[in-house]
């Protein structure tokens, strides 16, 4: 089976949707199957209005539609609602082929944060973008019941991974500060809800990996809190299994891959009590949730690093492939149909 994936989200910047992409190839290739990417880095690009590091792909309709067709894959599967995502459906639905989406980002609210536009505009949008597609992939069953209630149809689970041998516990690691250490790996953005995190009175130091528009204006707001930049690999790693509790303050994710790497860390979670993986989390025992976060951090202290790994432990890329590979082979067949 081949499969050619449509993103918008790709190199340089780093983020889930890039890194989950990255890892789906990988695995499917060990499953049997083929995946090419469309991505960006083919045209030429403009910066995103509030985020000028990304860039979006100036591409016509003639020249997507040469690329799918020089692919000829067995199905397309869209995984972004950017320039390249609309062209690729609108390719799709004119040559009346099947094919496939997800729901990676929360626009709406992310929008919304940003300028004053009603998340139901947005919503309906989406909704528009995604119903054309044979199966809408959801992470997990929480936000396939809120996005249900808005109108979203024909959804799946399709949910993640984590790299359990390079994110462990690691007793050797620490961080040079005051302990408790409390850890937020996030894009340095409104959407984030970082001031929830910046602004509590805990005891320790609090600890920020990661970059993005907002570092500069929060660093000089909260000079008690450590800001190291962006970090990979076994620096991440590292720092991960240094940390006490991993502070995810987000009100907007759709999943939270973050959570599961500081899991698979032996790091509990503390979250505020929102649908999706938190949910999940709280109810294994894995994560401490509460309306006020600073609670929620105090309360995760003394939870089990143990039970925090296993359950990381059950998110494999190979499963989370198979469900990938299993949701897109059973519309390959399918005639294209257009929900109402």
């Amino acid at each position: 089976m081949k499969i050619l994936i449509v993103t918008d989200a790709w190199h340089p910047q780093v983020n889930g949707v890039v890194r989950t992409l990255e890892r789906l190839q990988v695995e499917a290739t060990r499953q049997g199957a083929n995946i090419e990417f469309l991505t960006p880095d083919r045209y030429a690009t403009a910066p995103l209005p509030f985020y000028p590091e990304i860039r979006m792909a100036l591409a016509s309709p003639p020249a997507i539609g040469a690329a799918i067709k020089a692919s000829n894959p067995d199905i397309v599967h869209i995984s972004t609602e950017g320039p390249l995502g609309w062209l690729a459906r609108h390719w799709a639905i004119e040559n009346k082929r099947p094919f496939t989406t997800c729901y990676h980002t929360r626009y709406p609210q992310y929008i919304s944060a940003r300028i004053p536009i009603p998340e139901a505009f947005t919503y309906r949008v989406l909704r528009h973008f995604h119903n054309a597609s044979a199966v809408t992939m959801v992470a997990t069953p929480s936000l396939q019941q809120e996005l249900a209630t808005q109108g979203f149809t024909r959804m799946r689970i399709w949910s993640r991974g984590v790299d359990s041998d390079l994110f462990r516990p690691r007793p050797e690691a620490s961080i040079d500060l005051p302990k408790p250490i409390h850890l937020c790996v996030a894009r340095i953005a409104v959407e984030k809800n970082l001031e929830a995190f910046l602004s509590l009175d805990l005891p320790g130091s609090k600890v920020i990996v990661g970059d993005g528009p907002d570092r500069p204006l929060l660093q000089s707001r909260y000079p008690d809190a450590h800001f190291l930049g962006a970090r990979f690999g076994e620096d991440l790693a590292t720092l991960y299994s240094a940390a006490d509790v991993f502070v995810f303050p987000s009100k907007t994710e759709t999943f939270g891959l973050v959570m599961l790497e500081a899991l698979a860390s032996g790091v509990p979670v503390a979250a505020f009590p929102v649908s999706g993986l938190i949910q999940e989390l709280a109810q294994h025992g894995c994560a401490a949730t509460h309306h006020d976060l600073g609670l929620a951090a105090r309360e995760a202290l003394a939870l089990s690093p143990a039970k925090c790994r296993d359950f990381a432990l059950s998110f494999t890329h190979a499963r989370s492939t198979r469900q990938f590979l299993d949701n897109v082979a059973s519309v390959i067949d399918q005639p294209l149909t257009l929900a109402a």
